[in-house]
């Protein structure tokens, strides 16, 4: 959870209707000149590294779920004031939500669909998992740390996101319950790619991950399992997340 920096280092963390009206009960349209602006940084941003991404534009769905999701819901009240700045803010516990551009662009790797079930590792504040809630049928969602874990979920049931499910455990291990997914996202840097996740996907199925060492480059991954079992990995962008904490 994460910024970018020259445009390239990132440092990283069907109910649709009701978590509208829920965003709009609570004061969310005060925001929009800021959400509009956010949009359209996100947009610029796309173009600028699309010779890394591969990417000149985001999907529509994506790019309105961006638009929908009342990021202010998920920051301190100390930064609201600054929760649409294309940049990441501390949430506490040494965590931060990620910069808007990274969540967009991580959630369009996924390239899900409205009927897919999805896998989140590093919760956070939850705001990645309510932008994915909004395009997917079904997210579930992991948090190593039970403060953030609880407080993701109080953030997400009061916005009416009634398709996602929050645990508290360890992300290195994925929910064998609920696989196989269409697709997992991890939000923190891994130093390797954990087996399990590659084991939860459905032929098809994507995850993205930025992997790498906490103090060195990392680069955020788009792997894709073959119906062979075989994955197919590609190298999108370099970036700096904070590290993903195995269980004990």
């Amino acid at each position: 959870m994460r910024t970018l920096r020259n445009c390239l280092l990132a440092l990283m963390g069907a109910t649709a209707p009701a978590a509208a009206s829920a965003a709009q009960a609570q004061g969310q349209d005060t925001f929009d000149p800021q959400r509009r602006r956010m949009v359209e940084e996100i947009a610029a941003l796309t173009r600028e590294t699309r010779h890394e991404t591969g990417r000149a534009s985001l999907s529509a769905r994506v790019m309105d779920a961006i638009a929908k999701v009342p990021r202010h819901e998920f920051v301190p009240a100390a930064d609201r004031r600054d929760a649409y700045a294309n940049r990441p803010l501390p949430i506490g516990m040494g965590q931060t939500i990620s910069q808007p551009f990274i969540v967009a662009l991580m959630t369009d790797l996924m390239d899900v669909k409205p009927g897919d079930r999805v896998l989140e590792i590093g919760t956070g504040s939850g705001y990645q998992a309510a932008v994915l809630a909004e395009i997917v049928k079904q997210v579930y969602t992991i948090e190593i740390v039970e403060a953030l874990g609880r407080e993701a979920r109080k953030n997400l049931d009061a916005l009416g996101y009634r398709n996602v499910e929050v645990r508290v455990g360890d992300g290195y291990k994925g929910w064998p319950e609920k696989a196989p997914f269409d697709a997992i996202v991890v939000t923190a840097a891994a130093p390797r790619i954990p087996q399990a996740l590659i084991d939860q996907l459905k032929p098809g199925g994507r995850l993205v991950i930025p992997v790498g060492e906490r103090w060195e480059l990392q680069h955020l991954l788009l792997l894709v399992r073959n119906a062979d079992g075989s994955v197919e990995r590609k190298n999108v962008l370099p970036v700096r997340f904070v590290p993903l904490v195995p269980g004990k």
